[in-house]
């Protein structure tokens, strides 16, 4: 396990900034109670209009910066929503997170015009159906499914990310980014589910391909591909929103470790849970003390670089998953412990937002290369914080995780 176990007793000792080392309750009346008292603050803000869904709180702001319903970000905050329905069976947040859900109906008969359709559709009406059963959020799911799959290319064996235009990746050439494999989530859920077989087949091609091609010979992430439209040989691979295109940009790192690790628990197929794990080790292996990462692994301003909470979130709450698939008891366990501290530190009063903000939490970064999002409060940092807070609870609970 290299130095994996020394540096979680090292990280136990760290008791000023990780206090639940040892057995938490992860949803206790304390903890809800700011979930809840945080998001209330965020719905009495919210202005009335058509740009109405809170993306992000930036450093030194107090209040949320707010999106229609086609950015990238818009199914986070309905995400968010239902998932304080599930953890509290409360009659409000399922009325709140309904009508949040229902403002993205409209990216289901919209031409794509990019991968984001899962992110926006499948956080939103995906956890509602999940949820409630409601057949009218289940047909928004699979026209949107449909939808996304007129964006594979067949010649690439993945799903276009950008059909437009971006520096430095060729267009009209093909590229596919990191970032994608979540959205693969949706395709899979809807060849289960009333679609075609093919939703599920190129779900598993462009997770195939992805391993091919975007990664190092140490599994670190590339952040995007580009490959030839028309014969699918690989052009180049770059780093996008990371330092530069050779290091290892964090949030990159955690779609990864995420994407995979779900891939396999759709297909059940154990290429991908071998990839998991190599790709989760890595990222531990090079996390600080604190297991937050900076931005990007590889910033030369490091320790003075701006952290980013929200691949701290994906991360735990993609290894908590993990932890469930890995036969390896003990290389599990590890999963699940590092997974449960690194909650634990994004539960103390560093990356609490608190009174800062009306947020979950502090600290991540969007794309630094843009001066975009740096050291702030990020709609799915929120997301990826309370779904890991429900499943380290259940798993605390004994009980599965869907």
């Amino acid at each position: 396990m290299r130095n994996y176990i020394k540096r979680s007793i090292a990280v136990c000792f760290l008791a000023i900034t990780i206090t639940a080392c040892s057995s938490n309750n992860y949803l206790n009346s304390e903890q809800l109670h700011y979930l809840e008292k945080q998001a209330t603050r965020t719905l009495q803000e919210i202005p009335k209009g058509a740009i109405n869904i809170p993306r992000n709180v930036n450093n030194g702001a107090d209040k949320w910066r707010y999106v229609d319903y086609e950015d990238w970000t818009s199914g986070f905050w309905p995400g968010v929503l239902w998932y304080l329905f599930e953890a509290t069976n409360q009659e409000k947040w399922k009325i709140e997170a309904d009508k949040f859900t229902r403002e993205l109906t409209r990216l289901s008969v919209q031409k794509a015009v990019d991968h984001d359709l899962g992110f926006q559709i499948f956080n939103s009406f995906g956890n509602g159906y999940r949820l409630t059963h409601n057949e009218e959020y289940k047909k928004v799911i699979l026209r949107t499914a449909d939808s996304l799959a007129t964006l594979f290319n067949p010649n690439t064996g993945t799903i276009l990310s950008w059909p437009r235009s971006v520096p430095n990746l060729e267009w009209p050439q093909h590229n596919t980014i990191m970032d994608n494999m979540i959205n693969l989530e949706m395709l899979f859920w809807a060849s289960k589910n009333g679609g075609g077989r093919e939703l599920y087949d190129m779900a598993v091609s462009h997770a195939q391909v992805t391993m091919k091609n975007a990664f190092r010979p140490d599994y670190s992430s590339y952040h995007v591909v580009v490959y030839d439209r028309n014969t699918g040989k690989k052009i180049k691979a770059v780093t996008h929103q990371g330092y530069s295109d050779e290091s290892m940009w964090a949030r990159g790192q955690a779609w990864a470790i995420y994407g995979f690790t779900m891939c396999y628990r759709e297909s059940k197929r154990s290429e991908f849970l071998e990839f998991a794990q190599k790709v989760t080790d890595v990222y531990l292996e090079r996390l600080p003390p604190d297991l937050i990462p900076y931005w990007d692994f590889n910033d030369p301003g490091i320790p003075n670089a701006p952290k980013d909470a929200s691949a701290a979130a994906i991360t735990a709450s993609a290894m908590l998953e993990l932890s469930t698939f890995v036969a390896d008891k003990v290389k599990a366990s590890l999963y699940r412990k590092k997974a449960e501290q690194i909650l634990a530190v994004l539960s103390s009063d560093k990356y609490l937002s608190k009174d800062t903000n009306s947020s979950f939490l502090l600290h991540s970064t969007g794309h630094k290369p843009n001066g975009l999002e740096i050291d702030a409060s990020i709609t799915y940092a929120d997301y990826y914080y309370i779904e890991a807070l429900i499943r380290a609870d259940r798993l605390q609970r004994s009980e599965p995780l869907k």
